[in-house]
Order: C-alpha cells, then structure tokens, then sequence
C-alpha cells in the first residue's frame, strides 16, 4: 500500500488578502483574506481520500474542454491564439474546490518555455453568472500587461475601457493588481497580497480553520457588496448575451494583451 501523502512540493499555498476599491460615482471599498493553491497543472496535489473535501483540482472548472485536463485547456487556448503550445512548466494560481464548491473570480497561469523562460500569461475571469473568459498575456519583465475589456464582470461597468494588470510570477510573496480603466471614470483597482506557505497537511488544515470555504465566502462577499451598491443607487449595466452560454466567449478573434508603454 503506498503511503498517503501530507505534503505537494510541485505546489504551495498563499495566505493573502484580497482588496476591492472603486472611487466613483460612489466611493466604495473592502478586503478579505483567504487563500491560494499554486500549483503544476501536470501535478495536481490529490490528498488522502478522507480530506480530499479540503481540496481537488478539476479542469470542469475552468475554461475549456474539461477532457483535454488543465494542460490541454491551456494548449488549446494558446492555438486557439496562434501560439504554438509552450512545452515549459505551467503553473496555475487559483482557489481549489472545498466541500463540492468553488470560485474563482480570477485564475492566474503561468506558462513555461521548454528552457524555463516565461513565454506568456492567461488570465481567466469568471463572473457571478457562471461565464468565463482568457486574456492571452504578453507580460514585460515585472509582468505586465494591458488589455482591453472584453467581458461583462461587475454589474456596475459596461464592456468597455482597458486593464492594466500587474502578474509578476509569486514567489515568497504574491502581488498581483487589476486596474479598470474607463473613459473619464476613476481606475476600479483590485489586488491580492499574500505570503507563501509550504504545501503541507499542517499549513493547509491551519488555513482551512482560519478561512473556513474560502471560494465560496469570496463570492458571497461580491454579491453582499454588489447588493449594498444597488441599495446606495448605483445604475446597473445590462449584461450582454453570451457567445456560447456559460462558458463566455473564448475565440481566436480575442485581442493579445500588449505590454504597457
């Protein structure tokens, strides 16, 4: 019988707080902690059968076909995109499934050259309506990008303006930003700040007490905070059909993110 395993090292964990701030019409803003996996997506940690409630990697809940597995939703992203498959490591940072239930407002990969060298970024976001939609990255040194906005998220901002996102690979920290940018409007800025924890049964049981179903208290609190603008008189934007349902749409007329100037 093979030993049960209590610890991942191709992944690791990130205690992080996340923080929401948007200026105008109606100042407004709020933070929360939680926590990240980061893992290899062709070595998913998978824990001893009578914790695996606590985490489980499932490429249904992602962008994509979920037969080709997380790797083959990346490649086939990338062809989709006219770029060749990367051949590197790609490494995924996201919220893992915690008793049945998960999401993830943002899905950070990062993908690998055969030589080690970072070839690109994707940046899946997924909205409260089920839907979900890849941004393609070619990120500078620090990771950086931008990108038009080509997806309904909030049910306060059109389709419309440009992010500027800032992805630099985690290492001991983690530091990533989003920045909305709208035609004479305030940036709508969004932002995760975490420090690294070792992929362990220990840290991981310290952080599931500490944040109790960390994906699905980061949605609720979206939602709770989403009603509060409604109730202050903030418009709401009509969201527009979807290309193809629940997925979102995901076609190779998706414009590639340029590096900032």
């Amino acid at each position: 019988m093979r030993p049960r395993r209590t610890s991942w090292p191709s992944a690791a964990l990130y205690e992080a707080r996340i923080r929401h701030v948007r200026s105008t019409p109606i100042r407004n803003a709020f933070d929360y902690g939680g926590y990240y996996w980061l893992i290899d997506v062709d070595d998913p940690p998978r824990l001893p059968r009578p914790l695996r409630w606590l985490a489980g990697f499932d490429a249904a809940d992602h962008r994509g076909d979920p037969a080709r597995g997380l790797r083959g939703q990346v490649e086939d992203h990338l062809r989709a995109h006219g770029v060749d498959p990367v051949g590197g490591r790609v490494l995924m940072l996201a919220h893992a499934r915690v008793l049945g239930h998960v999401f993830n407002p943002l899905t950070v990969y990062w993908c690998h050259a055969a030589d080690g060298s970072l070839a690109c970024v994707i940046a899946e976001v997924h909205n409260t309506y089920g839907e979900r939609h890849r941004y393609l990255l070619r990120t500078d040194a620090r990771g950086r990008a931008d990108t038009a906005k080509e997806f309904y998220v909030s049910p306060f901002h059109p389709v419309d303006g440009h992010y500027r996102l800032s992805l630099p690979e985690p290492g001991a920290d983690l530091a990533l930003t989003i920045t909305l940018h709208r035609p004479g409007a305030a940036p709508f800025v969004a932002s995760v700040r975490g420090r690294r924890r070792p992929a362990r049964l220990g840290p991981l049981l310290r952080l599931a007490l500490r944040y109790p179903m960390t994906p699905l208290v980061g949605a609720a609190r979206i939602r709770i905070q989403g009603i509060r603008l409604f109730l202050r008189g903030l418009p709401v934007v009509p969201r527009p059909p979807s290309a193809d349902g629940r997925q979102g749409k995901d076609t190779p007329s998706v414009q590639q993110a340029r590096n900032p100037a």
